[in-house]
């Protein structure tokens, strides 16, 4: 067991006092689920709000000004989980202070800001970690296992898709993301996430070609009846080589009615892997099946190999809580986490080749 004086000290920006936004959603369970870990502070944009959330949630420390968080002592970690615009400018003070953070994905709301707090990171030789927390999905990291072991043996042929609904039903308070510039979209969200998972499974990507599409150009808030225009990618098309010569196909849409989810089909000339969730697999739950050779599909069993003194929490933190609790552990050994602030700029990249690729109507190569 840890005690209470070996615990590290996390504080938390973004903490809407309704309880509503993605820090009490999901990184207070989070936090919370980690024996290593404490929630002691609070950082909101405001003194008012601050306050707000200091009484909601009952964490006396409560901040408005980062700069002043930043100068505590005893604070361990800070965890960003506002919006993607204000990401910059509120983890650069605390990297200069030397602080170890965990923000959100995207890091950035372009890849200059990502590459910036990648290098400050670097710079610091503090521990950061970006939210693309599939990587520490259960059943996407038994695949991966099974990919490296030879299950598939060569891999062929990856085909992914992450059909999400809501593309005529977005709120006033989701009106900033139809600008593409905010940095919060489908292609940075699922498309990111998803490139990220891909390629954590089955290796990098060595060329891709894209097409993608704005097909909603225009939003009506459902809760206001206001029109908003809409240049944010809603519609984005990959074909991908592997750097083994698989190839890759993957669609990430928002689309009006009955989102199918996402889905894995994994093709090799010794196995197959399917793999689905209802959701995004990084926050909804992963169903995986196999077969090798020419074997039915059956269901896989996901062996339980959870960090030391983790208990996790329900909901959408299931996945944060694992990457809390490696994060936890590098800081104890000094060790680094993955993924860290320099993944986090290589997926940004990636995706700036995927929009060239689009706009040039070319096959682009990693690195070119």
């Amino acid at each position: 067991m840890t005690g209470a004086d070996d615990r590290q000290r996390v504080a938390l920006v973004g903490a809407n006092a309704s309880g509503k936004g993605w820090g009490p959603a999901a990184h207070m369970p989070a936090i919370a689920a980690v024996e290593r870990l404490e929630l002691a502070a609070l950082c909101t944009s405001s003194a008012a709000s601050a306050a707000k959330a200091s009484k909601a949630f009952g964490i006396p420390r409560a901040y408005h000004d980062v700069r002043e968080l930043a100068a505590q002592p005893d604070i361990d970690i800070v965890a960003v989980a506002v919006r993607v615009p204000h990401h910059h400018a509120i983890v650069m003070p605390l990297l200069e202070a030397g602080k170890n953070v965990y923000c959100e994905w995207p890091l950035g709301a372009t890849t200059q800001e990502a590459e910036e707090m990648a290098a400050a990171a670097r710079a610091q030789g503090i521990v950061s970690v970006v939210g693309l927390q599939g990587r520490h999905d259960p059943a996407l990291n038994h695949a991966r296992t099974l990919v490296r072991d030879g299950w598939l043996g060569d891999v062929l042929s990856v085909s992914v898709t992450m059909i999400g609904g809501g593309a005529l039903g977005h709120r006033a308070d989701e009106a900033w993301m139809a600008n593409g510039a905010a940095g919060a979209n489908t292609m940075t969200i699922v498309a990111g996430h998803t490139l990220d998972q891909v390629e954590h499974l089955f290796g990098e990507l060595t060329e891709v070609s894209a097409t993608v599409g704005v097909q909603v150009p225009q939003w009506r808030l459902v809760d206001t009846g206001e029109t908003v225009e809409a240049d944010a990618p809603d519609n984005i098309l990959v074909h991908g080589t592997f750097a083994g010569g698989g190839l890759l196909s993957f669609q990430a849409a928002t689309v009006p009615h009955n989102g199918s989810g996402w889905r894995l089909e994994a093709y090799g000339t010794e196995g197959t892997l399917v793999a689905s969730s209802a959701g995004l697999p990084q926050i909804a739950p992963v169903s995986l099946s196999g077969s090798r050779g020419n074997d039915a599909l059956v269901p896989l069993d996901v062996p339980e190999r959870e960090p030391l003194g983790l208990s996790l929490p329900a909901g959408p933190g299931r996945n944060i809580a694992r990457s809390y609790a490696r994060m936890a552990q590098a800081i104890h050994e000094g060790a680094s986490a993955e993924p860290d602030f320099d993944a986090a700029a290589g997926v940004h990249r990636l995706l700036d080749l995927v929009r060239r690729s689009s706009v040039e109507r070319r096959a682009m190569g990693i690195g070119a």
